[in-house]
């Protein structure tokens, strides 16, 4: 059973403050430098151990690394494997000049012109301030391990760069979605991106148009053969993007569309990304023109059961604090997408955003203590 952690040992205005404190640190996906260096000074504060910066910015393109870092086990409870919490250090755009307003129902919104940085401020906060009331009042507790992801907004970069031998923890916890604090997200999609250069060739649309090859009408071709949209209970596709020609007087040549695949399924998605390259590979046929097709593996889905541990400590925890839990899925994605790819079990947490990637996102103080009860549960558990 978990230690019962109560409410009132959160600390609220020192969780308000530093959640306002980490807001006005600009921290836009690549630029997390002043993050990960203030994120570092908080832990050494906290007394953590292997507090570590690796060196995935040389291949994200970040100014960053993941940072990571090791809390030992307190009392009977040390001896106990350790679990990862996580969440990410970028924000989305517009997210620069970043400040926190405390609202008078309780809600904290940004001013308007930014986005707030709840997504995922908010569940660094919990994390910090879950291990903070820990220490202060001695409580026995298991190891505890860290990771701040870098670049998750970008198609979760930073945590699919991470050396995960590192990691001694089997199993996770990553605080990063929406709604109110208690919902847990037990599954997430496969995501597949595309690209398809439709080529053809260029011609005077007036002299001598029958000498060229219509690579819109190509692309246009294939963009009626491929399924858009729901495309079964679990698979969307989509081709978001499409630009080309040169004027209105030459038969245009080339033709570039950029798509997605998202599927709860990820042989599904592989089929139909298969699907997608064949017709485009027939349509340029049909024309005479020419497909170049690659594609990309951003997200892998996965599934965590009910049943298993990871959630069904959960569920105690929420229980205990009298918080209703809820267990859903989600056809975003997170750094948990790569955690299960590396071996983990692990399940995303609501942090208690709303609006998330809007200029009307917003938190809220008692989400914001929820979070951190629920965080000082799981590790005392």
């Amino acid at each position: 059973m978990a230690e019962s952690i109560r409410k009132e040992w959160i600390q609220t205005e020192r969780l308000v403050r530093e959640f306002g404190e980490l807001v006005s640190i600009d921290s836009e996906s690549f630029h997390e430098r002043a993050m990960a260096d203030r994120l570092r000074g908080k832990l050494e504060e906290l007394g953590a151990q292997e507090i570590e910066e690796d060196g995935s910015a040389a291949l994200t393109g970040s100014d960053a690394g993941n940072l990571t870092a090791y809390i030992p086990g307190v009392g009977e409870r040390a001896a106990q494997e350790p679990l990862l919490f996580s969440a990410h250090m970028d924000t989305v755009s517009p997210g620069v000049g970043k400040k926190a307003v405390r609202q008078p129902d309780g809600r904290i919104t940004s001013y308007g012109s930014t986005v707030l940085g709840a997504d995922d401020l908010a569940g660094v906060c919990a994390i910090l301030e879950a291990l903070r009331v820990l220490r202060e009042r001695n409580i026995a507790h298991r190891p505890v391990e860290l990771l701040f992801a870098t670049a998750e907004e970008a198609y979760v970069r930073g945590s699919k760069a991470f050396d995960y031998s590192k990691l001694r923890a089997k199993e996770a916890y990553v605080l990063d979605i929406s709604g109110p604090v208690g919902a847990a997200s037990l599954q997430e999609p496969t995501l597949l991106s595309f690209r398809i250069e439709m080529e053809g060739r260029a011609a005077h649309a007036g002299f001598a148009p029958e000498t060229g090859i219509h690579a819109i009408a190509m692309a246009a071709k294939l963009i009626d053969k491929v399924p858009q949209g729901r495309v079964g209970d679990d698979t969307t596709v989509n081709i978001g993007t499409i630009r080309g020609g040169e004027g209105t007087n030459i038969v245009p040549p080339l033709v570039v569309m950029e798509g997605e695949i998202r599927s709860y399924a990820d042989e599904k998605a592989r089929r139909m990304q298969e699907r997608i390259r064949q017709l485009a590979i027939e349509t340029a046929g049909e024309y005479g023109g020419v497909c170049r097709y690659t594609s990309q593996e951003h997200l892998r889905a996965y599934r965590v059961e009910e049943s298993e541990p990871v959630v069904q400590r959960f569920l105690s925890v929420c229980g205990q604090a009298g918080i209703p839990a809820s267990l859903t899925k989600t056809f975003g994605g997170s750094d948990n997408n790569s955690f299960l790819a590396h071996g983990l079990r692990g399940i995303v947490l609501s942090c208690g955003m709303y609006g998330p990637h809007t200029t009307a996102e917003y938190t809220t103080v008692r989400d914001l203590e929820l979070a951190a009860q629920i965080v000082a549960g799981l590790i005392t558990a």
